[in-house]
């Protein structure tokens, strides 16, 4: 038998492979380089095999695990500009993740906050409840991670810490200051940002209604939409858990 032959009869490789020897007798060389090449191209066609399926399985999983939860699909509004920071371009991004159905949910409340996915969630008793979108401190003025508890609720709060200089009709002077570190010109006053919905976990980090811009931007505390803030003010007391990881 030629190679042309062979290569004509794979449609039936056992066949052929048992009866080469029938067909003629062919040098020792020749067979064991045949039966190479026949369980080469069967090998070929397994390993292909198996990863088409593995793809397969990889394609359903990643199709249903991207299915998005139908409480995330609201279009509430990031709190652009009100609490600190300038609107640019077309505005903050949307929200697409915030949520609250905790009014009517009881048992003892807790917060979970991931700092990777900039997201906060709350349990009433063990039960999710809510999630909000976040902006925690950016880099070089990172939220600590740890375990916290809720030592301070105000809902008026403004910082002590940053803020802008004003002259007496309340008109800024010098924007985005620290005060400990930018001296104040003649005439003016230092106005803290504001920061509603404060709720203080350790030292000046708290969460609190602020701007979003769609990533880390703040001085270390942690910022939600103001809707949030509010539901999360509302439920939470003295003592609350709050749990914060990277």
């Amino acid at each position: 038998m030629t190679w042309a032959g062979w290569e004509a009869c794979q449609t039936n490789q056992a066949g052929c492979l048992n009866n080469v020897a029938l067909i003629a007798p062919l040098p020792l060389d020749f067979l064991r380089e045949l039966r190479i090449k026949t369980l080469r191209k069967i090998m070929e066609r397994s390993i292909f095999k198996l990863l088409y399926g593995v793809l397969s399985i990889g394609l359903v999983l990643f199709v249903t695990g991207c299915g998005e939860d139908p409480r995330y699909s609201g279009n509430t509004q990031y709190v652009g500009g009100v609490y600190g920071g300038q609107q640019g371009g077309g505005g903050p991004p949307r929200d697409t993740v915030s949520y609250w159905d905790g009014d009517h949910a009881s048992g003892s409340p807790s917060i979970k906050i991931s700092l990777g996915e900039q997201r906060a969630y709350f349990y009433k008793g063990g039960v999710l409840v809510g999630v909000s979108q976040l902006s925690t401190g950016r880099e070089g003025l990172n939220t600590p991670a740890g375990n916290y508890k809720i030592i301070q609720k105000d809902k008026d709060h403004a910082s002590s810490l940053f803020g802008d200089y004003v002259d007496s009709s309340g008109k800024v002077v010098v924007a985005n200051i620290e005060i400990k570190k930018d001296p104040k010109p003649p005439g003016t006053h230092f106005q803290g940002t504001p920061m509603p919905y404060f709720m203080r976990i350790v030292s000046g980090t708290g969460l609190h209604a602020g701007y979003l811009p769609g990533y880390p931007a703040s001085h270390g505390c942690i910022r939600m939409p103001e809707f949030m803030a509010e539901n999360f003010f509302r439920s939470v007391s003295v003592g609350t858990p709050v749990t914060i990881t990277n």
